[in-house]
């Protein structure tokens, strides 16, 4: 299931055991079912208390994707991990999770609510009605199936741990737990609750969080693209930023906008990006338009085709030429072709006239345009702005919380789960995959001590 906002505990009082949820979203809501049916397999007796900040929970799936939810990807957990988790610290941090809730046990889950799914060409899953409200009402009314006590409007102030215990102060009446799970989210749509709350919570139990930063979110550069080029893709192309002496890149689709840049290679770089910016103050960014060949290997193809038509204007190449095009050379196009609209700014960065023929090309004006092909300027980044991106990264360290139970190694009984741990996923429903995995993990885990 998923994550968001508040997160789960679990009380015992009068010989029965307590669990208090803080934060209703994808991951809290899947550690209060889990933990249920923990409980009952166990015959434990339990009382499940969730702590949600908004006026239901499930608020941030509601809106997840344009209000249709990319509820998760389709394939094994080996894929969605090679996939949609790029670091390896994190690949290896989710897998016990990925494979202890895997995106079929999610869409079963889904379809026994009566969710139904389909699958897009991409890989990505989404609810056959197009309605993202429809994942958040089947939680909800699951949590209320299975006794789980939901506070709304709730707003948790601390949290402490006194003699084995923890006290936790909020809007609401104050709570004893013996179980804590944090699943409160991380601090992108503050609109929907996330505002930080469960880092100041996790470090003040002790542990230590690696400063917020934007993930999937789109770039806003200091100058806008030029107006006729809003709206332009570069399809399969290379972002690039650098900074410093360093470089990072992702390949994809790029989308110019009115303020910058979006489309899945900026979305899935941006977090990049924003540390290059914090490290460096600035990143300047490029876009490569042949990320399948080598300087050398372009040079040769551009070359060769001077040689065999001289009378071809530069101009009327780059119009049919293709874009991000295969080993093979420039006869095939299977992303289409450099835009039009691109060109004349293609010739002005090389500092060619705009009517000059390949015979007429001089080897340095070659080998300028060569550049602007492989390195095509797109202008200079100073931050990202954090409530911009769909997720966030950063968040309590890896390797203070068990990847096999998602307990804390600082605090006994503490679990923290979804988006408030430090990593983010690749567009796709990667991360919503992941606070349904990791939640259900610590929901699941936590009634295992019991």
């Amino acid at each position: 299931m998923f994550d968001n906002s508040i997160g789960v505990a679990i009380v015992i009082q009068n010989n029965s055991l307590s669990v208090v949820i803080i934060g209703g979203g994808a991951a809290g809501m899947s550690a209060a079912i889990a933990a249920r049916q923990a409980a009952e397999r166990a015959s434990v007796n339990c009382s499940i208390t969730l702590l949600e900040r908004n006026a239901r929970p499930g608020t941030k799936i509601s809106i997840s994707g344009g209000g249709k939810c990319n509820v998760t990807h389709q394939g094994t957990p080996a894929e969605l991990l090679e996939k949609g988790f790029l670091r390896m610290n994190e690949r290896r941090f989710l897998r016990n999770a990925l494979y202890g809730f895997s995106s079929t046990d999610l869409l079963e889950l889904l379809h026994s609510r009566g969710v139904e799914t389909e699958v897009r060409p991409d890989g990505k899953v989404f609810p056959l009605s197009g309605d993202a409200s429809s994942v958040a009402m089947a939680f909800e009314e699951l949590l209320k199936e299975l006794s789980v006590k939901i506070i709304s409007s709730c707003r948790v102030r601390s949290v402490e741990s006194k003699n084995g215990m923890f006290q936790i102060t909020s809007t609401a009446e104050p709570l004893t737990a013996d179980i804590v799970i944090l699943a409160t989210g991380g601090v992108s749509y503050s609109k929907t609750g996330t505002t930080g709350d469960g880092l100041i919570i996790a470090r003040k139990m002790g542990h230590s969080i690696k400063e917020p930063s934007a993930a999937l979110a789109p770039i806003v550069t200091l100058k806008a693209p030029p107006a006729s080029l809003s709206g332009i893709s570069l399809r399969s192309a290379a972002l690039v930023a650098s900074a410093a002496g360093k470089t990072v890149e992702r390949r994809g689709d790029l989308l110019f906008t009115h303020r910058g840049f979006s489309g899945p290679a900026a979305l899935s770089l941006s977090r990049d990006i924003a540390e290059l910016c914090r490290e460096s103050g600035s990143a300047t960014l490029f876009a490569d338009l042949f990320p399948e060949h080598t300087p050398a290997e372009l040079d040769q193809l551009l070359l060769q085709h001077a040689r065999r038509h001289g009378a071809q204007m530069v101009r009327k190449f780059l119009q049919i030429c293709p874009i991000a095009p295969l080993k093979k050379g420039l006869s095939e196009a299977p992303h289409g072709t450099i835009p039009t609209a691109l060109v004349p700014f293609i010739i002005r960065y090389a500092l060619l006239e705009i009517d000059i023929t390949w015979s007429a090309l001089q080897k340095e004006q070659r080998h300028s345009l060569l550049t602007v092909l492989k390195r095509f300027p797109l202008g200079t980044v100073r931050k990202v702005p954090l409530d911009q991106g769909e997720v966030s990264a950063g968040g309590v360290d890896l390797g203070e919380v068990n990847p096999k139970t998602m307990e804390s190694r600082i605090t006994p009984n503490l679990f923290i789960c979804g988006e408030l741990l430090d990593y983010a996923g690749e567009i796709g429903g990667y991360n919503l995959q992941a606070a349904f995995s990791t939640g259900w993990t610590a929901g699941t885990s936590a009634l295992k001590k019991y």
